[in-house]
C-alpha cells in the first residue's frame, strides 16, 4: 500500500450494520491464449476506475489480490447489495458492455476453456464480522468503512462480534452467541 502510513496502534473497522462483500476474479487457463484473457484482466481496473468516478454507485473500497500466477481477484466492499445489483445490471456501465462481449464470445465458443471467471457475493449481518489491524494503514474493511481504536469495539474478538451500532441497539437486536 504505497503512500499510506501505518497506524502505530491496534484498530478495528468502523463498519456498522450489514456489510456487503463481493469477491470477483479470473483464472488464466491457457497462458498462450493472451488474446482471450488479457481483455478480461484489463476490464476490472477499468470498472474500478468507473466506480471511483461515481461514488453514488456504492463501491466503498476494494483490494486487488493474486492467488497464483494464474488467478487474480478483487475483494470489493459495497454500501448495499441493492447498489451492487444496480451497478451489475445498469446498461450505462462498462460492466454491462464487458459482459455482453463475453456472452457473445461464449455463445460462439471462442472463450470457453481459455479463461475462467467467478464471483461470490456476501451480505454479512452486523454481529457476524469482526476485524483487527495491528500497525497497519486502513486496509480491507477498515479502508472501506473507516477505522476506530480497538478499545471502542472490544479488545477480544468476542467483544467485537458483540458490538451493536446505535441503530441495532435501539431496535433491541441481540448479539448472537460467539466463542
Amino acid at each position: 500500500m504505497p503512500g499510506k502510513s501505518a497506524t502505530a496502534a491496534r484498530t478495528t473497522a468502523a463498519a456498522e450494520g450489514d456489510v456487503t462483500v463481493l469477491l470477483i476474479g479470473m483464472r488464466i487457463n491457457h497462458f498462450w491464449a493472451v488474446h482471450h484473457w488479457l481483455p478480461v484482466l484489463l476490464a476490472m481496473p477499468r470498472m474500478l476506475r468507473e466506480l471511483a468516478k461515481d461514488p453514488e454507485r456504492g463501491l466503498l473500497g476494494h483490494v486487488l489480490l493474486t492467488a497464483s500466477p494464474r488467478t487474480y481477484y478483487v475483494v470489493q466492499y459495497w454500501e448495499s447489495k441493492e447498489k451492487l445489483y444496480r451497478y451489475a445490471h445498469s446498461p450505462d456501465t462498462f460492466h454491462h458492455r464487458a459482459w455482453a462481449i463475453i456472452n457473445r464470445k461464449e455463445r460462439k465458443g471462442k472463450i470457453r476453456g481459455h479463461v475462467g471467471l467467478w464471483h461470490e457475493s456476501y451480505v454479512v449481518p452486523e454481529g457476524s464480522y469482526e476485524s483487527i489491524y495491528a500497525d497497519m494503514p486502513a486496509f480491507g474493511l477498515a479502508a472501506a468503512h473507516g477505522q476506530v481504536p480497538l478499545e471502542q469495539r472490544g479488545m477480544r474478538a468476542r467483544d467485537r462480534f458483540a458490538y451493536r451500532s446505535k441503530e441495532q441497539a435501539a431496535a433491541g437486536e441481540e448479539a448472537p452467541d460467539r466463542v
